[in-house]
């Protein structure tokens, strides 16, 4: 079974939120990685960029498909996880964790309001 950590937030586009301060942490939902199977490589941007909620970001291309990656909040990317783009397919060992795509320090923390629950994600994408 799929785990949803209680204190994360979600996207519709399967992109997860770890609020610290005013700091985002954003990722990949394992239901994300578990759709698109094998990944073989990330493309994040630069430290520095900045990011504005609901735009690409970058791409996780898999066996399968190529995928972009949307920003669930506004902000400067603080950091990368460029070990990521050398060593793709660890993603999907800890995606919650280790395997965290960027930090982003908010431009508004308000703007998680329309970022769903772990239960909302959950009822979402299994369809309960």
């Amino acid at each position: 079974m799929l785990e949803y950590p209680n204190d994360l937030k979600y996207t519709d586009s399967h992109e997860y939120i770890r609020l610290v301060g005013d700091v985002a942490t954003v990722g990949v939902t394992a239901f994300a990685i578990d759709q698109l199977g094998d990944v073989v490589f990330i493309d994040l941007p630069e430290i520095g960029t900045t990011v504005t909620k609901g735009e690409p970001f970058g791409t996780v291309e898999s066996v399968k498909a190529v995928e972009d990656l949307y920003a669930p909040v506004s902000g400067e990317v603080l950091e990368a996880n460029f070990g990521l783009v050398d060593e793709p397919e660890k993603i999907a060992a800890d995606p919650y964790g280790e395997a965290w795509l960027l930090k982003v320090k908010l431009a508004d923390p308000s703007v998680l309001g329309d970022a769903m629950s772990a239960d909302e994600y959950r009822s979402k994408v299994e369809g309960l």
